[in-house]
């Protein structure tokens, strides 16, 4: 029932105990009952409303013994609370035993990260439960682009194993860092095209030849618009990594932690695009946008004629079975394509905040 509760109060604070009960469909009394019994983790105000408490230290905990990709890692921060919005001054993340983070996951956790520190959050990881996570992500460069600030349990490592091995495991690119364009402006810097180069050549070099267009286009298409749009002083992020298994695929994931693809669309649209504009009262119209710019591409704020590059990006992808999924403010979409075809698109709607664009790409190489 506690879970319910919070759920409700989150959603709606301030109910009387009758109020949480009819969103439940449960008997009032019981709803009181229970209250009653839990002064550490509800409030009632003298109108006899009731509220959350709120900690000083919210704690978000993965799942042991389990792969942690995207949809499981927005799964815990929804039974936790949004770290971003929560009142909560301390965010500890809490990586158990045998819990292992998929790339998607460990750049969403990431930029996160990072995110919470610009706002003036105390943020800790804590590995002391499954030191071996630490070891693989200081392997994949996690903490040479994590804030200083944030703690690390039970010890940071001093010296970068990511910076040690650079380049010698053809199978991935470690986390390497996009200059936003507040800090070096919007041409390409010499290590935005680097970073670039090795995503392609790693591409190339496990998926074969033929992939070589589509890895430079779509690389090279993303990291421009991180440093055209993203409109933050918070690098940006990219890295690759290749995962063998009954079905081998290559998992990229290009992030930032900027305005976002709707929020940077939407200030062009009444002038160049009234047919979108007005299509702006309907249900999840970000969702929308970001659909139409991700799968037919030519929308820009500068009108038509630019934007083209979610549309290259998108002719790219379609050559092959892939999976794109795109990562807003408060929701993601997945899209499928499947013998140059698009299947599929799922929405995930009310996510915990976390800003910018997180696009993770999975190419299937059976």
């Amino acid at each position: 029932m506690k879970k319910d509760i919070e759920r409700v109060l989150r959603e709606a604070p301030g109910l009387k105990g009758r109020q949480i009960a009819k969103k439940l469909g449960l008997e009032k009394k019981d709803v009181n009952s229970f209250l009653a019994h839990q002064e550490h983790n509800f409030a009632k105000d003298e109108n006899d409303c009731w509220s959350i408490v709120q900690p000083l230290e919210l704690s978000v905990q993965f799942n042991p013994h389990s792969w942690i990709d995207a949809d499981s890692f927005e799964d815990c921060l929804i039974e936790t609370g949004s770290p971003l919005e929560s009142e909560c001054t301390q965010v500890v993340f809490v990586i158990p035993e045998k819990c292992r983070l998929l790339v998607e996951a460990s750049c969403r956790l990431l930029a996160l990260c990072n995110q919470l520190v610009d706002v003036g959050k105390k943020v800790t990881l804590d590995f002391t439960g499954y030191k071996q996570a630490l070891s693989f992500l200081d392997r994949v460069g996690f903490f040479s682009v994590l804030s200083e600030k944030c703690e690390v349990l039970p010890k940071k490592p001093k010296v970068s194993r990511a910076q040690r091995y650079k380049g010698q495991n053809k199978k991935l690119v470690e986390f390497g860092v996009i200059e936003p364009t507040e800090c070096k402006g919007k041409e390409l810097t010499s290590e935005d095209k680097s970073m670039i180069d090795e995503l392609t050549d790693a591409f190339v070099d496990q998926a074969g030849n033929e992939y070589e267009t589509v890895a430079s286009t779509i690389f090279g298409e993303l990291i421009g618009n991180i440093k055209n749009h993203s409109s933050t002083k918070l690098k940006g992020l990219a890295s690759l990594h290749k995962y063998e298994g009954s079905r081998p695929h290559i998992q990229t994931v290009v992030s930032d932690s900027g305005t976002g693809i709707a929020g940077t669309l939407k200030k062009g649209l009444e002038q160049h695009y009234p047919e979108l504009y007005k299509k702006n009262n309907q249900d999840d119209y970000e969702a929308f946008l970001v659909q139409e710019a991700m799968t037919k591409g030519g929308i820009s704020r500068h009108g038509k004629g630019r934007g083209a590059g979610f549309q290259s990006t998108s002719k790219q992808v379609i050559k092959f079975d892939a999976k794109l999924v795109v990562r807003q403010e408060t929701f993601s979409l997945k899209i499928e394509y499947k013998n140059g075809d698009l299947v599929s698109v799922v929405p995930r709607m009310n996510l915990p905040r976390i800003l910018g664009t997180h696009i993770c790409f999975d190419f299937m190489l059976d």
